[in-house]
């Protein structure tokens, strides 16, 4: 099998390491860095640059840009892919890019499926992706409303051959919904967090949880920003609750309501509890 791979920082330098390391597939590499693109030749992860010769050859191709930029490649390339190709985007919003792609796609002789690896680390670019990064994670797909079941089971075979520990199949909402959550409101909670002006004086004063709460507010703004924007109506609704759940902490602490305080705590152990059971 032929893969090619646009774009090779954190995750697709990751999906290029872990296509090599679990299957051993042919696999063409693009990015804007050259040194990058020979970075990632010197060390193995791809096999040659892909190009606009070889792209036709490529049987599974991976965009691993920003929203904006998957869907322009995308669209740039159409006339490209190979027939029953499939075209997968590994961007943080799913709605932007596949209420895009899904009706350019009806009819093509290539496949379009919107992706989303759930994996990352706090540090970005091709030097700090890994073989390994994809154990145990999840890859969301979201197939267009059209697509058989075959082509599904295909696309789920791939990445669980590739080094993903799971498949889960979503909406383009779903997915946006969810990463809301799980996702883009604990970024905005950790840079929150550590713009406290005590943050600077924490050494010898933290353990884990000021570490586990200010690990991710080490973003890629850019980015970041780009796909909070595109997934502004869910995110917004998450923030605004939260922001009311914290104010029932603060009502209580200005209260001095011990009861009630104590009632909060107990609410969020019990769902904590519940969701580990």
């Amino acid at each position: 099998m032929i893969f090619g791979i646009v774009g090779l920082g954190l995750i697709g330098g990751s999906l290029a390491k872990s296509i090599k390391f679990h299957a051993g597939h042919t696999v063409y590499g693009i990015d804007l860095n050259e040194t990058t693109l020979l970075q990632a030749k010197m060390v193995g992860a791809i096999d040659e640059k892909l190009t606009e010769e070889n792209l036709p050859l490529c049987d599974v191709v991976l965009v691993a840009l920003y929203p904006q930029a998957s869907v322009d490649y995308i669209l740039a390339h159409m006339d490209l892919f190979k027939e029953k190709a499939l075209v997968i985007d590994c961007s943080g919003v799913k709605r932007f890019v596949c209420d895009r792609l899904f009706p350019a796609f009806q009819g093509h002789r290539a496949i379009f499926m919107g992706g989303h690896p759930m994996a990352g680390r706090e540090r970005s670019g091709f030097s700090f992706a890994q073989d390994d990064l994809f154990e145990n994670a999840s890859m969301i797909l979201c197939p267009a409303p059209h697509q058989d079941g075959e082509t599904v089971r295909r696309a789920k075979e791939i990445f669980l051959s590739i080094g993903f520990g799971r498949v889960r199949f979503a909406t383009p909402y779903e997915h946006d919904e969810m990463i809301a959550f799980t996702s883009q409101l604990a970024h905005i909670v950790s840079s929150a967090y550590v713009k406290t002006p005590l943050a600077a004086k924490h050494k010898g004063f933290s353990a884990g949880s000021f570490k586990d709460m200010t690990r991710v507010a080490r973003l890629n703004e850019e980015m970041w920003t780009e796909l909070f924007m595109e997934n502004h109506d869910l995110l917004l609704s998450q923030a605004e609750a939260l922001a009311d759940r914290v104010t029932e902490y603060r009502d209580a602490l200005r209260a001095r309501d011990a009861d009630r305080l104590k009632a909060l705590l107990r609410e969020g152990r019990e769902i904590k509890e519940a969701l580990e059971d």
